[in-house]
């Protein structure tokens, strides 16, 4: 059974940003500018945050190659170190995780582990650069009408790669 994985990204700061939008950016960890997040797209009261940060951030369906490549590039664990392998397979084998990085990615896509509830292990927030040769359409407008802004779905994916 896989799990749909909505990767998260924050495009716009907090300047004249609405009290309540400011509160759900704080509940999904998205504190600044080009910060991801990764929740499974099932998660209680997801649907409704995104709605109403629909204007600051841009999500959709992260693949597993993707993913891999996220956790192995700006991977974290507490401490600020770099994710490896024998990281993963230390800190993470009393949940049954095992193969390393690539095993964490699978354990994810699986349902069996969540990134934000081991965050006392590896950090749930990836630190991200703008994207290589900048944005292609306005981040003020939805990808609907012609910007970068709200859900678009696999897109995502190549938004990600562009900016790891």
């Amino acid at each position: 059974m896989t799990v749909e994985l909505y990767a998260i990204i924050r495009l716009r700061g907090l300047a004249d940003a609405p009290p309540d939008v400011e509160h759900a950016l704080k509940l999904l960890r998205l504190h600044k500018k080009y910060h991801l997040v990764i929740y499974p797209s099932d998660l209680p009261g997801l649907k409704g945050m995104l709605e109403t940060v629909k204007d600051w951030v841009t999500w959709g369906e992260i693949s597993r190659e993707t993913l891999v490549e996220l956790l192995r590039r700006r991977g974290r664990t507490i401490g600020g170190r770099k994710l490896t392998d024998e990281c993963v397979n230390e800190k993470l084998k009393h949940l049954g995780v095992a193969g390393g990085v690539e095993g964490l990615a699978d354990a994810l896509l699986e349902g069996r582990v969540r990134l934000h509830e081991i965050d006392s292990l590896v950090k749930p927030v990836f630190r991200m650069h703008p994207p290589r040769g900048g944005f292609k359409r306005s981040i003020k407008k939805s990808v609907g009408s012609g910007g970068e802004l709200g859900y678009r779905g696999k897109a995502i994916n190549d938004l990600i790669m562009r900016m790891i």
